[in-house]
Order: structure tokens, then sequence, then C-alpha cells
């Protein structure tokens, strides 16, 4: 006997897609997007800077793994929904312990499969991102747009992925003391940090200079996360507060906000930027980094003229702006995500050189 469909899309253009429920059965209403990773599906569903967004997987076949618990990038689930093309339920994998759809269930995060993702992404790619509704199918295409027009566009995204107060990851026999702003951070970050020696103290975006500065850093990391930056005041102050007195580093939104503080602007992408395949020239060296990505905003390069800021990386899709540094303030940012490792090892010398700047900062404090 054929399967009924049992939940649709409703996207704010008209369109509509039907399909089969897994994880939550919740009504939601998200800015749908798309991630052409083949692999790493528990850290999309786990990563803070999809909150509020339901992520069309491009990959057909999603879950087979299952989920494994060493293996999440957040806390908890912020995502709103995951759309695939075939849901397996069955892992085969040593080392699961859930599968997606009870993590997803248990987080309310809802799940739609058995549609043509071909067609949805194609759709995003030439329409561009916009409010879609998942809901069942009885909902009219009358009533879901109604409800997609009548719901607010949320701008509170960081303060409600952030941590609500201070906590610590310490390692043994550490060398440095980073603080971690955190705006969604993920946590393979956190660990890519302490692999390095650093213990870390991870602070609520809207922190304040006073209080960072008052734990005697040694630098301050600005970490990805989601939403629009131009929303995130507290933490563009803080960049503002700290730069020139303290080696910074930030990844993702992290490098918009810190390329805000200096008085560049962003601009919201017509698709965005998901995925584990983005090829990412070093102005510097010529070298070309095969990227993680995941950001709907964009650093605008003309406003960056006569700012103290300078282009390092350039995404060679679309010629965006991938990296920004002030060597002369010990500021460095990049737009993409060196821990998540998919050249592999293409990037991680950037954390080397957050370290190196910590350990020349450090240096010249004791000289004088």
């Amino acid at each position: 006997m054929a399967r009924r469909y049992d939940r649709k899309l409703i996207l704010e253009d008209g369109s509509e897609y039907l399909g089969y429920a897994f994880g939550a059965k919740e009504d939601k209403i998200a800015e749908i997007v798309f991630n052409t990773s083949m692999v790493g599906y528990q850290e999309i569903v786990s990563d803070p800077s999809y909150t509020d967004q339901a992520v069309v997987m491009t990959y057909p076949l999603i879950g087979n793994y299952g989920i494994a618990d060493e293996d999440f990038e957040g806390r908890g689930l912020s995502i709103s929904a995951l759309i695939v093309g075939e849901y397996n339920d069955s892992p085969s994998n040593f080392r699961y312990t859930k599968t997606l759809s009870e993590i997803m269930e248990e987080n309310g995060a809802a799940g739609i499969e058995g549609l043509d993702t071909r067609r949805l992404t194609r759709s995003i790619r030439d329409l561009g991102s916009r409010r879609v509704l998942i809901t069942s199918p009885g909902t009219t295409r009358e009533e879901g747009l109604a409800r997609i027009a009548a719901a607010a566009v949320p701008h509170d995204a960081v303060a409600r992925v952030s941590c609500r107060k201070r906590w610590y990851s310490r390692t043994p026999d550490h060398r440095y003391n980073v603080v971690v702003v955190d705006c969604g951070t993920k946590l393979n970050i956190i660990r890519s940090l302490n692999a390095r020696g650093c213990n870390v103290t991870v602070v609520p975006y809207n922190a304040t200079a006073e209080e960072v500065l008052a734990m005697r850093p040694d630098g301050v990391f600005f970490s990805n996360g989601p939403g629009d930056p131009e929303d995130v005041l507290p933490t563009i102050g803080l960049v503002r507060a700290l730069r020139g007195r303290i080696p910074i580093f930030g990844i993702c939104l992290g490098h918009q906000l810190i390329s805000l503080a200096y008085g560049a602007r962003t601009y919201k992408l017509k698709f965005g930027h998901r995925g584990g395949n983005h090829p990412v020239m070093n102005l510097g060296t010529g070298h070309v980094e095969i990227t993680s990505q995941n950001h709907s905003y964009a650093v605008d390069e003309a406003s960056l003229s006569g700012l103290p800021l300078r282009v390092t990386h350039r995404n060679l899709l679309d010629g965006t702006v991938e990296g920004v540094a002030c060597p002369e303030e010990r500021v460095y940012a990049v737009q993409y995500h060196p821990e998540s490792a998919p050249g592999p090892q293409d990037s991680f010398y950037l954390f080397d050189l957050f370290i190196r700047e910590m350990k020349e900062a450090k240096e010249h404090a004791e000289k004088n």
C-alpha cells in the first residue's frame, strides 16, 4: 500500500511540495536554504548558525549513520527543519546512539522527506532564500501564505543561542588563555583552541570590554552565529573597544562583526554559502583552500576602502570577501570554518596564526 503524504512545504512564492514527516511533527515557519555537504548532517542540525532556518540537503540519502554523542556542534538543536530526498531510520554505525529523527523530535526540529530536493534547490538558487511553512497537507496555499506574511522576522537569534553565563574548557599544560565571545559558537572551535594549548573561557555575546579584560586573556575569539550581523550591536561595540589592545580572531559571523566594527558594511547574499566544498584563495600565498561555509551575509568589499582592514581571502565561485586582517592591531578574521576541516587540513594554519599573534603579544608585553 502506497504511503500517504503527511507533510507539506508552502514557500512564500506560492510553490508547494508534498512529502513525509520525520522528527518533530510541529508546524514551522523558517528561512529555506540549501547545503551541499555529502556528510555531516549531525553537525548541521546542531550548529547554532542554522537557527530559524529550514535546510535542504542536496545529498539524497540522510540519516544512514545515525547520531553519535561526541559529534554535536552545539549543546542543543536550534535548526527549525531539515528537508531531505530520502531519510534512513535504520543507521549502520557502531558509534550511533540515536537516530536523526529521534534527536530532532526531542528538540522540536521538523523533518520532511520524499520530495524533489533537486527541484527545490534549483528554486532557491534561482529565486533566492525565502520563507517557508512546514505544515500538514490539508493547509491550503492561501492559508499558508497568510501565515507566512503574518509571522514576524526574528532579529534576536544570537541572543537566543548565546550562553547565559560564562563557562570554561580547560586543557592540561596550557600556554594561553582565550576568551571566546559566544554568538552561537561551534564546539569544535573550542576543541581546536584546546588542542593548541589554550584554556578557553566562553562568555555571552553581550559581555563588556571591562569584563573580558578583567579575565586577563592572551587573545579574544569572536564566534560564528546566526542572523543579520547588524542586529548584534553589543558584540560590534565589544570589538571596537578591544581592537588594538589584544589579539583578535573571528570566524563566520565573527568575521562580519569585526568588519562592521571597523566601519565596513554587510549585505545579504541571494542564497548564501553552505557546504564543505567552497574554493577560497589565500591572496597572500596564492594557495587555494577547500572550505566549509555556512552564512547568509557577506562583507561589502567596496565599503572596506580607506579602512585599516585589508582583504586576505577571496571566494573563487563568486568573488566575495572571505577574509580580512589588520596586522598592525593583530586582528584577523575569515568567513569560512577552518575547524570543519573539509580540506581536511587546508585551513588549520589560521588557528596557528592566532597562537603566534598571542605569543608575540605576550612576549612584547613581558619586555615592556
